[in-house]
């Protein structure tokens, strides 16, 4: 059976294979180490603590793991390892800050969508969502990504229902998959959509 870390490790990392091959989401170093952007630095060391005990590669039990679990124990390790030394330190942390603020703001937002904006489309495993971009390609959001947000996708026939967990409405840019465009997809409350079938 593979130990808790291994198992969180599975699962962060089919939702990154998700993250990354759509490039949707970039984990900043606080989500990598899992604190508020605003923790002090006690927080941070006792997260950093927990999470490089639970990635060791040292640490895992089970040696008959596969090749690609250890592969992605050591990129893991190696990500919380950078994490740390970046907020760990107040001087590298302040220029973090900084630089995510300008990123932040920078991004160029071409339009706000909602989720009926969207089109729906199921594949078994993963519900994909996405809306079309003006350069011909579309901006692509998966049930995954959504959880990431709080939010959980079920199907019920041929309708979707997207249940928020937060009160408050939130937000995700979404870059499209082609060219520089992004939107700000709305997360507003529960919502029902059908599932397009002519896909």
């Amino acid at each position: 059976m593979p130990s808790m870390c291994l198992m969180k490790l599975l699962k962060e990392d089919y939702d990154g294979a998700m993250i990354s091959s759509s490039n949707l989401f970039h984990k900043t170093h606080y989500e990598i180490l899992d604190v508020k952007e605003d923790a002090n630095l006690e927080e941070v060391r006792k997260a950093y603590r927990s999470a490089i005990l639970c990635f060791h590669p040292d640490k895992q039990q089970n040696a008959s793991e596969t090749s690609n679990s250890e592969y992605l124990t050591e990129n893991k390790f190696l990500e919380i390892q950078t994490a740390w030394e970046t907020i760990g330190n107040p001087r590298s942390r302040a220029l973090y800050d900084a630089e995510l603020l300008t990123l932040r703001q920078d991004a160029a937002i071409s339009e706000d969508v909602s989720l009926d904006d969207l089109t729906v489309q199921d594949s078994g495993d993963i519900i994909e969502l996405s809306y079309p971009c003006r350069c011909g390609d579309y901006y692509f959001i998966d049930s995954f990504e959504l959880a990431d947000t709080g939010c959980s996708i079920s199907r019920d026939g041929e309708m979707v229902s997207l249940l928020t967990s937060k009160s408050l409405p939130t937000s995700v840019v979404l870059p499209c998959g082609s060219c520089s465009l992004k939107v700000r997809l709305l997360i507003n409350g529960d919502s029902r959509l059908p599932i397009d079938v002519h896909l």
